[in-house]
């Protein structure tokens, strides 16, 4: 099994377009954390923002995604996709795989490993920081993909990959195709 993990694109066609055709085109599900889209007079429209261009892409996914709602995303944006943006949590249980998703603003670390241990979760995907991040306590992995559009370093997006009852988890520089954390 192939999980796809996003975060903040920001309504950023472009980027997703780039992060569909090189790493989620097999994807069996995709996991969405948060700030899908774009909104705000204080968020800056950047190149490639594109948010009913990019509604319409996901809309038209033969991919299951399965979405929490971030800061940025609104009421709105939900009448425009096709799937649910839940809120707070996302639960997802992918066979023996259990995954929490959260956007993050409002939780640090330590809040995030009590409530993946307190719902028997294997991995818990958040996003906001706009930095990729890969760590573990214990059982528990803790996954920020990072973004694709506006990253504060690379643009990145993870992977987890299940086969059995093994699962690995990656982040990949989408610019280079490169594993950067494993």
């Amino acid at each position: 099994m192939k999980i796809g993990v996003i975060a903040d694109t920001h309504g950023n066609v472009d980027a997703w377009r780039k992060v569909m055709k090189k790493f989620f085109h097999d994807a069996d599900m995709i996991i969405h954390a948060g700030d899908i889209f774009n909104y705000g007079p204080r968020n800056i429209v950047h190149e490639g923002t594109e948010p009913g261009d990019l509604a319409e892409e996901m809309n038209g996914l033969e991919i299951p995604i399965i979405a929490a709602r971030g800061n940025c995303d609104s009421d709105i944006d939900a009448t425009v996709v096709s799937f649910p943006i839940q809120s707070p949590f996302a639960l997802v249980q992918a066979d023996s795989l259990r995954i929490l998703v959260n956007h993050g603003d409002l939780l640090d670390d330590e809040k995030k490993i009590e409530l993946a241990k307190k719902w028997h979760v294997n991995v818990f995907v958040s996003g906001h920081t706009h930095r990729p991040k890969l760590a573990r306590e214990g059982d528990i992995v803790l996954l920020n993909p990072g973004s694709p559009s506006l990253p504060k370093e690379e643009p990145t997006v993870g992977l987890i990959l299940k086969e059995g009852d093994q699962f690995e988890v990656r982040i990949i520089d989408i610019e280079t195709g490169q594993v950067i954390i494993d």
